[in-house]
């Protein structure tokens, strides 16, 4: 299982990529746990400076913007 962390303020675009990422395991048949990080200073310690920030097992892999949908399939499959 795949641990992602979605980091964001709570704005729209945040939730719409926390979507995106359940949408998308969904579709590839993976099983992964989403976690929301809400807290401006757990985002900042992440090293994620535009909103919203992708982590998968641990690795910051997007920030600033909704991730482009191939990229995402990229990530989740590693």
């Amino acid at each position: 299982m795949k641990h992602i962390e979605v980091y964001g303020p709570g704005c729209k675009r945040c939730e719409t990529a926390e979507s995106m990422v359940k949408e998308t395991a969904a579709k590839l048949g993976i099983e992964v746990e989403v976690e929301k990080v809400t807290d401006p200073r757990q985002i900042a310690m992440a090293g994620v400076m535009s909103t919203p920030g992708i982590s998968v097992d641990g690795k910051l892999v997007h920030a600033g913007g909704l991730p482009d949908a191939a990229k995402l399939e990229g990530w989740l499959s590693a």
